[in-house]
């Protein structure tokens, strides 16, 4: 279930990056790197989570037809838990080797991502109790992807809340 880090996984990313802000053109559009291919020394499930912010939600529904040309695979079935968020794999079978999380530009969705991101990349306290969680997790639940990222919820909320306060 999880890989040691790779340094590949940027090169992956930025890659990607381009492929969708081509499908996006001539809209500007924020892609990011995120989840734990992009904190350096993470392990990580070896999947390329991306947050790609726009201008709206609807521009992101009109580029569905470009990005599945592309080769991703709209996944509308997890809109009831997350509504403001618009959720693409690619390729569109699995395994899959990215993961785009496609929301509002200025929504708080998309700066928590960014903002626990910078956390694990910026605190090494906080990336080892990360790192100690995942491989504990990792050990009980790693055929259980749903219920191995249910268990980390309570610790990435807990840190989003500790920056809320800190801002």
């Amino acid at each position: 279930m999880l890989s040691d880090y790779s340094p590949h996984w940027p090169n992956l990313f930025e890659g990607e990056a381009e492929v969708l802000r081509e499908a996006f053109a001539p809209a500007a559009i924020a892609v990011e790197h995120i989840g734990s291919t992009s904190v350096p020394g993470m392990v990580a499930k070896p999947i390329i989570d991306i947050v790609l912010g726009a201008d709206s939600l609807a521009s992101i529904e009109d580029a569905i037809p470009a990005l599945n040309a592309t080769g991703y695979r709209y996944v509308p079935e997890y809109e009831s838990q997350l509504p403001e968020r618009r959720y693409f794999v690619k390729p569109g079978t699995r395994p899959s080797l990215f993961h785009v999380h496609a929301v509002v530009r200025d929504d708080a969705l998309f700066r928590e991502h960014l903002a626990f991101r910078d956390a694990l990349r910026g605190n090494r306290q906080l990336f080892g109790e990360y790192l100690a969680l995942k491989r504990r997790l990792a050990l009980t639940l790693s055929h259980d992807r749903k219920a191995y990222t249910d268990a980390k919820a309570p610790f990435i909320r807990g840190v989003l809340d500790r920056l809320a306060t800190e801002a």
